[in-house]
């Protein structure tokens, strides 16, 4: 058996085109048009990369993006008035801030203070603990572009035996919420879980999400034929390559399809954000 490979990149440019392009055209038929604010502290090197494909990804839906620079110094107070000042501005429909802050900034404070409504990363205690009830109205992007991953690959999740591996706030939990509520069987493992339980889980998994920020910490002996892997993690090797949780070269020749590092997640992450933000500037 070789897996297949779910490109998020092919699905993101899919839905950029088939379900986002429209809704932006109808949006500015009503002159509307949708825009994002990216909040940026200091010069981390990833967060570069992110935001560049952030911004290509908006302009190609036609969602406006204006990336908010400031130098690592900035105190807190001055950017909790920052995003004051975009939660008060009507004509920007979602804001995020990327992570990770300065250490003198305390990020729970910063997330908490953006409008829920304006939330289009999902990371408010509104959003995201909301989804425990049904009513996020913009679910966390990561959670979101795996479910939408698994969807459009034709994955049943009804009915499915699912294994979460890693239990974060922003991935592991409310993507447990989203397959339950699809219907799936969800088991949860973490770093407390036991070896004997974890071996049990992973030989029932049609479905696996991993996301346990440890390099190739999943081989292909480990996991049950036909099984659907997402892969939630990115690492550089030495050599400077990426690589995911799993180790893909084995898992690809026992899984039934399977998400790559780079070109899986990422994409989907992005796009889930675009659509976020489009949806907020939708129910205005």
């Amino acid at each position: 058996m070789l897996a297949q490979i779910i490109s998020g990149r092919e699905l993101a440019k899919q839905i950029i085109k088939n379900d986002l392009i429209p809704r932006v055209e109808l949006l500015n038929k009503k002159s509307v048009q949708p825009k994002l604010i990216v909040v940026f502290v200091g010069e981390h090197p990833a967060s570069q990369s992110y935001i560049r494909q952030k911004e290509k990804f908006a302009t190609e839906a036609g969602v406006l993006s204006e990336v908010r620079r400031f130098p690592s110094t900035i105190t807190e107070k001055e950017l909790l008035e920052e995003i004051e000042r975009i939660n008060a501005d009507n004509n920007i429909h979602g804001v995020i801030v990327q992570l990770p802050l300065p250490d003198h900034i305390d990020s729970t404070n910063i997330i908490e203070s953006i409008n829920p409504h304006k939330d289009v990363d999902g990371f408010t205690n509104a959003n995201n603990l909301g989804l425990d009830t049904r009513e996020s109205d913009l679910p966390p992007c990561t959670p979101q572009g795996i479910i939408r991953m698994l969807e459009l690959s034709g994955v049943q999740i009804n009915g499915k035996n699912a294994v979460v591996m890693g239990r974060s706030r922003i991935v592991g939990r409310p993507v447990k919420e989203m397959l339950m509520f699809r219907g799936a069987h969800v088991t949860v493992l973490h770093s407390q879980s036991t070896n004997e339980e974890r071996m049990k889980a992973l030989q029932n998994a049609d479905i696996l999400v991993v996301a346990v920020g440890k390099p190739e910490f999943l081989h292909g002996e480990d996991l049950k034929p036909g099984v659907v892997i997402i892969d939630v993690g990115i690492h550089r090797r030495e050599n400077g390559t990426l690589c995911g949780d799993v180790h893909f070269d084995s898992a690809k020749e026992v899984a039934s399809k399977i998400s790559p590092v780079p070109g899986g997640v990422g994409p989907m992450t992005v796009v889930s954000l675009i659509e976020n933000t489009i949806k907020a500037a939708e129910k205005l």
